[in-house]
């Protein structure tokens, strides 16, 4: 039986990022990582595209912890204690500089995750922290104020443990044996499938900035929409999907979608349609887009008000403007199924938050079992949040192991 004062399960992100933080704060702890796979930080890799969104320019953390729609009201304090600004200057400290896009998303000046992932190794051979790979969980007991975890390899025994093994079900059921709660996972991000005329031959296209709605319920968002091979994605959907991830999974992930594509009221599109009969009179409809919007799909939707792609602004009768601005502002289309990011599946569902006391990220249903990232029910849209989420979490319980 390998024995250590600190094991942490789970070779992601909150986990290596916990174990350096532990090893820094705390020399004489011995540290070992217990990871399933054949290599760790598998989701750093692919996160981003491949360029590792390590997270997200908001520095206020009441206004952070709205991107949360599990964990928000949790978040605020841990938010105060090590966020944002709290990420970059340790990143800069261990050698890795970030840098900021337009829409607030960070990333290493690099552009490759592989930076993050050589950042963490590094430490992680400087501290002499061991990493068993290859080593599946099967079993967690607790013995004499000591934890033993049984794998598929060795036996291992530790003082402090902590779990950062995401969403991952087995783990979640060998909790469930030890009294926690565990929130059934669904779909947290993803894309909507979507079988529509008026967008089946654009994909690609992308509209800058859109309102849509869920009908029947309360569910909303805005931001840039992406037309895709199977339906839509972009900020707006994923938001969406989100938010309204428990709503959606309850409907079988089959409803309709209101879409205003220019954000003016039906009214106020329609006058300035009024205002493009006169002006534009002796020009064709469909050929001039209007309301910046990318010209295929202002011709897909002139199409779809039935005129024709050879009729002139003066041709156009009342209800065929009034039917135009009803695409524009109030465009309906039906979801019959979802999409996911194979690579960076989030989903909600996880720990009861109520069982976990957040000034240490400690269990308060057992003692020096600790745990960080989406093995929570906490996450978020996208846009680095997930990871600040794993960083934050993964510093204070590893501030808390240290200290213990």
């Amino acid at each position: 039986m390998k024995t250590y004062d600190v094991i942490i399960v789970g070779g992601g992100a909150a986990g290596f990022f916990a174990a350096i933080n532990i090893a820094e704060r705390n020399q004489n702890l011995s540290i070992a990582i217990i990871e399933r796979g054949k290599e760790g930080l598998q989701k750093v890799k692919v996160s981003g595209g491949g360029r590792c969104n390590v997270t997200h320019a908001e520095f206020m953390p009441s206004e952070l912890v709205q991107n949360y729609p599990r964990g928000e009201k949790e978040l605020l304090g841990p938010f105060h204690q090590f966020m944002t600004g709290d990420t970059i200057a340790w990143f800069e400290d261990h050698g890795v500089e970030l840098k900021t896009e337009e829409d607030g998303r960070m990333f290493p000046i690099s552009d490759s995750s592989q930076t993050i992932i050589d950042c963490f190794l590094e430490q992680v051979k400087n501290h002499q922290i061991e990493v068993f790979y290859k080593h599946n969980l099967l079993q967690i007991a607790s013995e004499n104020g000591q934890w033993i975890l049984q794998t598929n390899q060795d036996d291992f025994l530790c003082d402090k443990m902590m779990l950062t093994t995401g969403s991952n079900t087995k783990i979640w059921k060998l909790l469930q044996q030890l009294g926690h709660t565990i929130s059934e996972p669904v779909p947290s991000l993803f894309t909507f499938d979507i079988k529509d005329d008026r967008i089946a031959t654009i994909p690609g296209v992308v509209v800058k900035n859109v309102d849509v709605k869920v009908l029947n319920s309360d569910l909303s968002s805005e931001g840039p929409l992406l037309i895709t091979h199977v339906g839509m994605s972009a900020p707006a959907i994923l938001k969406l999907s989100a938010f309204g991830a428990l709503e959606l999974a309850k409907r079988n992930y089959q409803f309709d979608i209101e879409i205003n594509f220019v954000k003016h009221s039906f009214e106020d599109c329609l006058n300035q349609l009024k205002a493009l009969k006169q002006e534009w009179s002796k020009k064709t409809v469909s050929k001039f887009t209007h309301f910046d919007l990318p010209k295929r799909l202002w011709q897909n939707l002139v199409l779809a008000s039935n005129i024709s792609k050879d009729l002139r602004w003066a041709d156009i009768n009342k209800s065929q403007l009034e039917t135009l601005a009803g695409q524009l502002t109030k465009a309906i289309f039906k979801v019959t199924g979802k999409s996911t990011f194979k690579e960076e599946f989030v989903t909600a569902g996880g720990v009861d938050l109520t069982e976990i006391n957040f000034k240490t990220f400690e269990s308060k249903r057992h003692k020096n079992l600790y745990f960080a990232g989406e093995i929570l029910n906490i996450d978020a849209i996208t846009g680095g949040f997930n990871f600040q989420n794993a960083w934050t979490g993964a510093y204070i319980a590893a501030k808390s192991i240290s200290e213990s």
